[in-house]
């Protein structure tokens, strides 16, 4: 179908029966994904809409849709108008345009298109500009405006435009805020952003507010759980359920890599809360889905337990060891392989761990504030994310120091009433230690686990509403047997107690 040139931006869609298609604008190309035909020409021209409306000029729009090709003229007002009707287009336009009828053009059938997906699309996207006259003017045909099926020929009954009503007149058909299944028109000359960018030529406020070129949203995996993943499996397209989704946003925000390194601190004043566990876990859930850079401290002088649940390296060294290298490693000359001689790789989680000495009595490890900043300072120059495994007494110097460099606490419990009164009046008592301390405690996330099986998914809710009043977040994790005793490994746990960390360390991203 040839299109004459009115100096008018130009856009090439594509809709099929199965609710896929595109979008082609100044050469970016946009993907529609839709359950149905009609959602995805909704789609496609909110898509255009919002273009239109952001650069302040009608698109030309070349369409291919199973009723075959055929060209529309979208206006930033809203007015969707078939190709070849001037009344419409010439309201917008200078009123020099001639008022002769334009001469009848005898109809003829189409000749039939090749498959819109086996042939290039055309990409024709000159700059923009306005001009007047005749040669602004779209081409007159021989029916006048008319609303009509976003991709189909004439104006089919599924169209959410059909023919004016009984009685209406055009114009007033024409004037936006009709209904384009849920498109709402722009005003005209009001910004809205679009996927393609405004026009060259737009003030410098739309050119800071709009969308990159670059970004593309992000295409969603046929679904891979439950009947709907059985399905994908033996070739249907079948998008992922409600409960697969919030999954992949989980994994997509700890998946993150953040500027500059993170510090997670895990505490209670009570011992056997869960502190080591959720430190070891949290530690597997952003090295397994983020990648390297994550490391497991253990910063206690109380025999901390971090090493005896986690898997040993070839070697036994502890922070005493380290400590003596701080100063090398903060030097020039180091380099990242030398930490492994004093840390511990989890082989199957993926993440570093560096233990204290829990055989040693405390008076012959003893840890001062510029021993913590010193550590703190080698791992935040090699590792993104540092998670610390605290010991239970809040006035000893490291766990003070501790908090200093904090940006990120998660309160440990279980559903025993000493362990989660512990960490409520924890939370009280940094509320009202300065600033930094209550911002800890404003943002903390509790994550209360079920670790007697006698208790009740009722305990867990119990205690998690308790908590709703001090934390930015509540997870409760539910009781797994691989958590007991032993060595922990991520991939080891029931996968409705993976899933459970999984979003505990979503709602500890969420706090970045």
């Amino acid at each position: 179908m040839s299109v004459e040139t009115t100096g008018w931006p130009r856009a090439d869609a594509v809709v099929r029966d199965d609710g896929s298609g595109r979008v082609t604008i100044n050469g970016q190309m946009v993907p529609v994904y839709r359950n149905s035909l009609g959602e995805a020409r909704s789609e496609v021209m909110r898509l255009i809409m919002e273009y239109s409306a952001s650069i302040g000029l009608a698109v030309e729009v070349q369409a291919q849709g199973p009723e075959g090709p055929t060209g529309l003229t979208v206006h930033p007002d809203g007015r969707v108008v078939q190709d070849g009707g001037a009344g419409a287009a010439q309201a917008t336009q200078a009123a020099t345009a001639p008022s002769a009828p334009a001469p009848a053009v005898p109809q003829q059938t189409p000749a039939p298109q090749p498959d819109p997906m086996s042939v290039p699309l055309p990409v024709s996207m000159p700059a923009p500009t306005r001009t007047s006259g005749q040669d602004a003017q779209p081409p007159a045909g021989p029916a006048g405006p008319q609303r009509m099926s976003v991709m189909g020929r004439g104006a089919a009954p599924s169209s959410p435009f059909g023919q004016p009503a009984q009685g209406q007149r055009q114009d007033e058909y024409e004037q936006p805020g009709y209904p384009i299944e849920g498109v709402a028109p722009a005003a005209p000359g009001a910004y809205r952003e679009s996927p393609f960018g405004p026009a060259a030529g737009s003030d410098g406020a739309r050119r800071d507010s709009r969308r990159s070129f670059l970004m593309q949203d992000r295409l969603d995996e046929p679904a891979s759980q439950g009947m709907r993943g059985v399905l994908a499996r033996v070739g249907f397209r079948v998008r992922p359920g409600e409960a697969e989704r919030a999954e992949r946003a989980d994994e997509q925000v700890v998946s993150q890599h953040w500027p500059g390194p993170r510090t997670i601190s895990i505490v209670n004043g009570k011992g056997g809360a869960g502190k080591t566990p959720a430190t070891v876990l949290l530690s597997a859930v952003f090295s397994s889905h983020g990648g390297s850079g994550v490391v497991a401290w253990d910063n206690n002088q109380t025999r901390g337990t971090l090493g005896w649940r986690t898997e040993q390296g070839p070697h036994e060294a502890t922070l005493l060891d380290m400590i003596p290298q701080t100063e090398h490693f903060l030097g020039p000359s180091a380099q990242l392989a030398d930490l492994a001689w004093f840390v511990h790789h989890q082989s199957r989680d993926r993440f570093d761990v560096l233990r204290s000495k829990p055989m040693a009595l405390a008076h012959e490890q003893r840890i001062s504030s510029e021993d913590v900043d010193a550590i703190h300072a080698v791992l935040s120059k090699y590792y993104r994310m540092i998670f610390i495994d605290s010991g239970n007494d809040e006035s000893d110097p490291m766990w003070l120091r501790m908090i200093d460099h904090t940006d990120q606490l998660v309160v440990a419990t279980s559903t025993r009433d000493d362990h989660a009164e512990a960490g409520a009046l924890l939370l009280e008592a940094l509320a009202s230690r300065g600033e930094h301390m209550a911002e800890l405690a404003r943002k903390a996330v509790v994550v209360v686990s079920q670790s007697d099986p006698k208790a009740t998914p009722a305990d867990l809710r119990r205690v998690a509403q308790g908590y709703r009043s001090l934390a930015r977040e509540v997870v409760t994790i539910p009781f797994d047997p691989a958590m007991v005793d032993g060595q922990l490994v991520y991939r080891s746990l029931r996968p409705t107690t993976r899933r459970a960390w999984l979003a505990a360390g979503a709602s500890v991203a969420r706090g970045f």
